[in-house]
């Protein structure tokens, strides 16, 4: 699949996989509709659903690693270019998308798998390093500390169990 051609989930799904100094799982929510990660991002938890196609919230990881970012016109109400430099990766690369969020994270994920990606893998697993582990079922967290409820921001108030 060409990393050019990555959207929605699919894009997510990629965006986590390159993220290995901050995700330590992938599982999938929403009736597998939605890809949800754990980990710790130099010292937030997440735990919850990683939609960084549709929020900049979960877009903001990729761009604080970008250590050169250029974006370049759009003309005639065609995509957007990114030129980008990541940490961890000594290569400029270059990608387009409808808006500027998805060529940010086409690009991210360019720079850490190249211009090819293989099918997303559908079960919960394990991130070690780039390479993915399928494992039965995701860990419970036990080491975070004020985990975000997938709907809701860190330090959320909910309402009282039953």
């Amino acid at each position: 699949m060409n990393a050019a051609d990555l959207t929605g989930m699919t894009l997510d799904y990629w965006v986590a996989r390159s993220l290995h100094d901050f995700v330590r799982e992938i599982y999938f929510t929403d009736s597998g509709t939605k890809v949800a990660v754990r980990g710790n991002d130099r010292g937030r938890p997440w735990d919850g659903r990683f939609t960084p196609s549709t929020s900049w919230e979960a877009a903001g990881v990729v761009l604080e690693r970008a250590q050169r970012f250029e974006l370049r016109e759009r003309r005639d109400g065609g995509d957007a270019v990114c030129v980008a430099e990541f940490e961890g990766s000594h290569r400029t690369v270059e990608a387009q998308g409808e808006t500027v969020r998805v060529a940010l994270l086409r690009a991210f994920v360019k720079s850490r798998f190249g211009d090819t990606v293989s099918e997303m893998l559908r079960q919960p697993q394990v991130l070690n390093g780039l390479y993915a582990e399928q494992v039965g079922e995701p860990s419970a967290v036990g080491d975070v500390e004020d985990l975000p409820c997938p709907d809701a921001r860190i330090g959320d108030i909910g309402t009282s169990p039953r």
